[in-house]
């Protein structure tokens, strides 16, 4: 997840079914290409996803994109509304209201070509190397949890990659779809020198995360699972998807 202190904003507003404006609700992401990220038609694939979502359930959406930490911060504090895209953890369950999940995400490994760190031995193999992390996020709970592990935070995807190819870290970790689309964005150069490692580590739901501060969370979270399954139904779901390639 591309993670920077920028700070920009879309705002929508749509009509309520025969009862002028509706709700407006305050999203919030933070830059995760291609799921979310303002320079993206939509604000990225998720963002796109939710919006249209919310739009079926009848709110205005008016979306922040901030840095991850301030996101959950915000949502735990009330200053927004909406996390677009969350990854399900206890702590954050204390913070918001999740959704069903509406995509899913394989988390992977990445290493250089040179190197013979694998995964086939499970995470107790890991010991003896440093993996670059992204401060604040979850991954899967058996290795949030992993003491054993020497975990380097880093601010984003992109100085996890810059720290792999200095050899500062042995191993990055990220969802396949964000790393290969970032790594996309790099030198041909860059690209030949990592690979994504199987199996996954982790396949994760990604839901939206409606601040406990709300008092119609509930609601919320009950229109747009409502909506997402139309979605399914009648195919625009998928066509979001073919329209960001995936």
């Amino acid at each position: 997840m591309w993670r920077s202190l920028r700070c920009c904003c879309v705002v929508v507003m749509l009509i309520a079914p025969g009862s002028g404006w509706s709700e407006t609700l305050r999203l919030v992401a933070d830059p995760w290409p291609p799921f979310s990220d303002a320079r993206m038609e939509g604000g990225g694939l998720a963002t796109a996803i939710v919006s249209m979502a919310l739009e079926r359930a009848g709110y205005s959406v008016h979306v922040d994109e901030v840095p991850w930490a301030r996101a959950l911060l915000g949502i735990g504090d009330g200053r927004y509304d909406v996390l677009v895209d969350a990854w399900y953890t206890a702590e954050r369950a204390r913070l918001g209201k999740f959704s069903s999940g509406y995509l899913t995400n394989r988390v992977r490994f990445i290493r250089r070509r040179d190197s013979n760190v694998d995964f086939s031995n499970g995470l107790q193999g890991l010991a003896p190397y440093p993996i670059a992390v992204v401060r604040g996020y979850a991954y899967s709970p058996d290795f949030d949890n992993a003491t054993q592990l020497q975990k380097v935070p880093v601010q984003n995807f992109a100085a996890a990659i810059t720290m792999l190819l200095g050899g500062r870290v042995k191993l990055a970790i990220e969802d396949e779809y964000v790393a290969t689309y970032q790594l996309n964005q790099e030198p041909l150069a860059v690209r030949n020198q990592v690979e994504l490692l199987e199996p996954p580590l982790a396949e994760n739901s990604l839901h939206i995360l409606v601040s406990l501060k709300h008092p119609e969370h509930d609601a919320i979270v009950t229109g747009f699972d409502q909506a997402i399954a139309a979605m399914r139904d009648d195919g625009s779901l998928a066509r979001l998807f073919k329209r960001y390639g995936l």
